[in-house]
């Protein structure tokens, strides 16, 4: 795993039960604000039920992808209390 995988770990870890942060987000904060889409593919790759990679949605607040599934994804962020506002 290399250095840039390990902190988009780290910053998806401490995100709170009930809220999000974005995959842009998500990149500022690991340093490399324009590797959203690398952010995305890390999270995809990751099976760990210890990182919450589902409390990840896109920019425009639609939930974006989830290696378990769409469906599965939403039922977690509905479960955990978090609305996205997305048409």
């Amino acid at each position: 795993m290399n250095f840039f995988q390990r902190k988009v770990y780290n910053i998806v870890k401490k995100i709170p039960k009930g809220e999000t942060l974005t995959y842009q987000e998500v990149a500022r904060r690991a340093g490399r604000p324009r590797s959203y889409r690398a952010v995305g593919n890390i999270l995809n790759r990751n099976y760990d039920q210890r990182i919450p990679c589902h409390r990840v949605i896109r920019a425009d607040g639609r939930p974006g992808g989830y290696n378990h599934g769409f469906k599965k994804k939403l039922s977690l962020l509905r479960k955990e209390g978090v609305e996205l506002k997305y048409k």
